[in-house]
């Protein structure tokens, strides 16, 4: 079984898709490995001109799975620093696609799903959708995914949401800087459709290029910014309230802070 799904067509639109909708998209070790694999094929592939990136049923992502969090606990810092890197690594692929990504967001958004909509160009929400940064909830930090975070939605948009566990609208998140457009679920593949023909009406390698300088111009995540994060959340694994804060919501109970 696949948890992630690629389509292509004739056009060169191609399409990731996650596809664990029982989970609600949550990130498994496979699903991020499987994840940052299609990115770097696709990255290579010179007639992919636009990426889609969406997600199969209600869900676009609902963070890192928690399951998969716990058995970290059994691991050495150095093993648990490898495993919790996947998404770090998936993300950079993502982020690494020469080619426009468009982010198609068809439901809620937690942590994790958050990185993902932060690694894309443009993203198409729709108006029912909560998004939230909940890890500080849980014990732990938005570390893997924070440098990205704040190269798409700026420091002073991050401070609002990264450390405070609120949940926020696809509306609000348009002026936080994570979403470009609002739309009703029934409009929602024509509204992504329609950014997807703006790309396609271009000259691809001239969109790669503007894309490449666009990241040289703003500032682009660094490989050190990567490998700080990664090793923020390493540290943050090890404390009492991080094993608590898992514990505790996979017993479904509230945690000795709320």
């Amino acid at each position: 079984m696949h948890f992630i799904e690629l389509h292509r067509d004739d056009r060169g639109v191609a399409e990731i898709r996650l596809a664990r909708p029982d989970k609600h998209n949550a990130l498994c070790a496979q699903m991020m490995t499987e994840l940052e694999a299609v990115a770097r094929t696709l990255a290579r592939e010179d007639a992919v001109r636009v990426v889609v990136l969406s997600a199969a049923g209600k869900t676009f992502c609902a963070g890192g799975d928690l399951a998969w969090m716990r058995e970290q606990f059994g691991m050495d810092r150095a093993t648990r620093r490898v495993e919790s890197a996947r998404i770090a690594k998936a993300l950079g692929a993502l982020y690494a696609l020469p080619q426009p990504l468009i982010g198609r967001v068809q439901g809620n958004a937690f942590g994790g799903g958050v990185g993902l909509m932060s690694v894309c160009d443009l993203v198409v929400a729709a108006d029912h959708a909560k998004l939230g940064l909940t890890e500080v909830r849980l014990g732990l930090i938005p570390a893997n995914i924070g440098p990205y975070v704040i190269a798409r939605m700026g420091a002073r948009n991050a401070q609002e949401v990264f450390m405070n566990a609120r949940s926020f609208t696809a509306q609000e998140a348009v002026r936080l800087g994570l979403v470009n457009r609002v739309t009703d679920s029934g409009a929602l593949h024509d509204a992504v459709a329609a950014e997807v023909e703006h790309y396609l009406a271009c000259a691809p390698g001239a969109v790669r290029e503007a894309k490449a300088l666009l990241r040289r111009l703003s500032g682009e995540v660094t490989q050190d910014a990567v490998e700080g994060a990664i090793d923020a959340l390493a540290e943050r694994w090890e404390t009492a309230e991080a094993h608590e804060g898992i514990a505790s919501f996979l017993d479904k109970r509230p945690p000795p802070w709320a």
